[in-house]
Order: structure tokens, then sequence, then C-alpha cells
């Protein structure tokens, strides 16, 4: 079996004390058919292959109107890793704040602004999920994280996270 590569970049924004999230009602990429919570993103264009940073911006832009102008310290924050089925996924996952919450409607789902405390209570992807709650639990760390979903040992998913550094050898 030929194993293949899908690469993504997402952004998390807050305001205030809310985050922005797309509510999405099924996806053609991910066959998902149940109504479920995303961050702001997608796959990247051939010629953003060596840019997540540019595809971030452009799917902010596409699905909330949201211009680079509007957006305040964006920074890449972690790098996760899954394996689906034939597929490895790798998404690059960025923080970021916006300077006001007006966003425009979305033909990929409904935006809306949430409450930091009520993440856990959505119907996200796990992925997802242990994201927030790592960024949750390490709020003032200027690292970028690595995650492999995987599976542990009681059969339930599980993201192992590592800092990424450069170990300066060749």
């Amino acid at each position: 079996m030929a194993i293949r590569t899908r690469q993504m970049a997402a952004a998390f924004l807050f305001h205030g004390t809310k985050i922005l999230l797309m509510h999405k009602r099924g996806s053609r990429w991910q066959r998902q058919t149940v109504p479920f919570y995303s961050a702001i993103g997608g796959h990247l264009e051939p010629e953003e292959l060596n840019d997540p940073y540019a595809a971030c911006l452009r799917e902010i832009e596409e699905e909330t109107g949201l211009a680079a102008s509007d957006l305040e310290n964006l920074q890449l924050r972690y790098v996760l890793l899954r394996l689906k089925e034939d597929e490895i996924r790798q998404q690059f996952i960025y923080f970021g704040r916006v300077k006001h919450d007006q966003v425009v409607a979305s033909d990929e789902g409904e935006l809306g602004w949430h409450e930091i405390a009520e993440l856990a209570s959505l119907h996200s992807s796990h992925i997802h999920h242990a994201v927030l709650r790592h960024y949750q639990e390490n709020p003032d760390q200027a690292h970028i994280y690595t995650g492999t979903m995987s599976i542990a040992s009681d059969g339930q998913p599980i993201v192992h996270w590592q800092v990424l550094r450069d170990p300066g050898v060749f």
C-alpha cells in the first residue's frame, strides 16, 4: 500500500476571552457526517508546500474575511502528525489574536466566537482537543511543539508532545 501525504495549515484565533471556531456540517475531505467545530484553515496549495504561514493567512482570509493586518502575533505553535488510513496528515497549527471580532460568512461552515471554558464540551477532532488542552496548560511557552497522534495501551487516541528544537548537528 502506498502512503500519501496531506499538508494543512490552521489557526486558532482569539479576541478577548473568546476563540473563533468554524462549525462544519460535513467535510468533503474528511468524510465527516456529524457536525463538528474546527480551527480556521485547510489544505496547502501546491505553491504553498514550503510556506504554511502563507497558506494559513490565505485560509483565514478566505474563511473569515480577516486580512493579515487584522491579526496580531500569529505564530506557529504546533506541527501535528497523524496516520489516517493510507495518508500521513501533517498540520501546521498557528495561534494568534485578532484586533476586532467582525468576520464574514463562509461557505465552509458557520463561524462563531466561543468562550474558552466551553471548548471541552464542543464536538471536535481529538487532535484539536489535544492541541487546545496543551495550549491552555502551556500558555506562555514560546516553543513550537510536535504532536504525534497514536493509540494508547487502553485503545484510546493519544497525542505525544515534544518540543521542536534544533540540535545543532549535521
